[in-house]
Parts: structure tokens; sequence; C-alpha cells
């Protein structure tokens, strides 16, 4: 009886200790390769393609705690874990929620480099709360309670469903917590590769100075939208149909070389850093048919159809900018939405 006794009040133990809720969300990086309707004479301005990458990533594991604590395993900068117990705190607060929480940050994505972070930190945290006290948020609910999407919805889109992504961008008389609707996803081709350009001495345009910026442009020109709008209809959607990334590359390259212009006196130039551009200019003479700049920059970006021409490429590169301080990846689309277990 004794031997019996003991066994229950141990599985009553490990029964407690497994049953403390947890909750890992993994998501990924995306590409915001341009806006093809800024002059918005239409009702509606901006419009945006994009692409979910399959790295680099964000992973997080919540648990219910005491206070809010923001920990990590990797070296995260003071200001992600800032950034990350901001996000929480204000959460909570509008979802009504009390307590605290344990949030241990294992990957992380680079703030200010054009590769989405801020969003998928938000994302990743609200959903994380979300799901361990069963709010029934959608991702939609959750962007707009921590602020996100107010031009594009590559993002969210990227979170929810991953590939390549088309958004119509947002009415002037939408309520702020509408998101730009998704007009289109794509699979991604699964052997096309990215080569992502990293600067990272150079922080692209955010917070402030991004408002200010779309504040102080010029109108952009009515007849320039209409181009590059029929450029994403009539040249990227069905090039992805049809496998073909030199007519998706042409068309990416028409908005990137005309939003890159526009946008050139906020970041200094078509790209925003120096050297990802002479790499890019590197990458035109070569005849890379798919390049451009991530969102404000600074990272830049080359899509191949093969692992090995990606590699080639990036030899080449290493050798010839031997000189200059630039990291390199070469990643893959991501085809699905983020991870939630």
């Amino acid at each position: 009886m004794f031997k019996l006794k003991l066994t229950v009040i141990m599985n009553n133990q490990l029964n407690t200790q497994s049953a403390t809720p947890k909750v890992t969300v993994t998501t990924s990086a995306r590409l915001h390769m341009g806006f093809f309707d800024l002059h918005g004479g239409l009702g509606r301005k901006f419009g945006s393609i994009g692409l979910s990458l399959a790295s680099p990533n964000i992973e997080l594991t919540a648990t219910p705690f005491e206070k809010i604590l923001v920990t990590s395993e990797v070296n995260v900068p003071p200001k992600i874990i800032e950034r990350a117990s901001a996000i929480t705190q204000q959460f909570m607060g509008k979802v009504n929620i009390h307590g605290g929480l344990h949030l241990n940050i294992k990957q992380h994505i680079f703030e200010h480099s054009g590769l989405g972070s801020g969003t998928q930190l938000a994302l990743a945290i609200g959903q994380a709360i979300n799901r361990l006290h069963n709010l029934h948020l959608s991702t939609v609910q959750i962007s707009a309670l921590t602020g996100r999407g107010g031009r594009s919805g590559i993002g969210i889109a990227a979170f929810d469903f991953g590939g390549l992504l088309i958004d119509g961008g947002r009415a002037f008389d939408a309520p702020e917590t509408n998101v730009p609707p998704l007009l289109a996803r794509y699979d991604f081709p699964e052997d096309w590769r990215i080569l992502l350009i990293f600067d990272s001495d150079c922080p692209g345009v955010h917070g402030k100075e991004e408002v200010d910026a779309f504040k102080t442009l010029p109108i952009f020109p009515e007849n320039l939208a209409a181009h590059l709008c029929r450029h994403v209809l009539m040249q990227a959607m069905p090039a992805m149909m049809e496998r073909d990334l030199n007519a998706f590359g042409k068309s990416i390259q028409e908005l990137q070389s005309h939003v890159g212009d526009y946008f050139a006196p906020a970041q200094g130039g078509r790209y925003a850093s120096q050297r990802v551009a002479a790499v890019l200019q590197y990458i035109e003479q070569a005849g890379v048919a798919c390049f451009g700049q991530s969102s404000w920059g600074p990272t830049g970006f080359a899509v191949f159809e093969s692992l090995e021409e990606a590699e080639s490429c990036l030899r080449q590169l290493k050798s010839t900018f031997s000189d200059i301080k630039l990291d390199w990846q070469i990643c893959s689309a991501r085809n699905q939405g983020a991870s939630i277990k």
C-alpha cells in the first residue's frame, strides 16, 4: 500500500508540471519588393508585392509567469528585448489580461533591415498570448491591437499564409484597424533561391523618419502608378503562374527602379546602402533577372532559379567585394504561415 501511495503522489506531481501551458511561435522574415500605386487617385494607396522567406526566423516561447519577463537563449540585442517587453505589456493591457508572461526569444530578425522584423515580432507575441488565454483573435485583429499593417498587408499575410503575396493597398476612408486586403497569393517555386545582402552598419528608414518621408515626398505621377499596376497584373502574376523568373524579374525591376528613385530623397539614393547598391549594380551587369532592395532597406536581394546558381553568384560577390563589410545568406521562400504549437 505504501508503494502504491508513493506512486500516485509522484504521478500527480508530474501531471502538475506538464500542465503548465506553453506556446511556441516560429515566424520568418519577408521581402517587400515594392509598392505599385503611390498616387492613390482611385481612392486607395500603396498596394504591395512581397515574399515570405524561410529564414531568418523569429522563434519564441511564452508561458504564464508572475510578471512580464523577456529572456533570450541567444545574443539578442537589448533593444529587441525592450521592444518585446513593451509589446507584451501593451497587448496584455488592451485585451484586459492581468498577470505576467515569460517570453523566451530563441531566434530573432535584425531590426530596421527591411525584413519586417517589427511586424513579425508583434504578431508572434500577440498570437502566443492569444493561444495561452484562448482569446480566439485573428491575425488581422492582433495586427490592429499592435498597430501593424498601416500601409502594407504583406507582413500580416506572410504570417498567416506565406508565399508570394499581393495586397490592394489602403482605402482612404478605411478604419485604422483595416489591413490592406490580400488580392493574390502564390506558392513560390521550391527550387528558386534568394540571396540576401546585409549591411549592418546602415539601418533603414523607420519610425518617425518613415512617417515624415511619406508626408514630404511629392505626389507620385498617376501615369507611372498605372504603369506599375500593369506590370504587376500582366507580368508578375502570370510569370509566377508559369515559373518564368525572367519575366517576374522584369516586373520587379520596374517597381524597384521607379519606387526607389521616388524614395531617393528620403533614403539617399535608389538604395539605402551604398555598399549594397554597388553589389546590386554588379548583379545587374552580370545579367541576374530579379534583384532589389526590401522595403526601406538596407537589405538587398537577388533571386536565382537554383541553389547552384545562387552559390556561384555568391562566390563571385565575396571575391569581388572582399574589402567591403557585408553579410550574405542564401535561403528559400516559405510557402506556409507561421508555426504555432
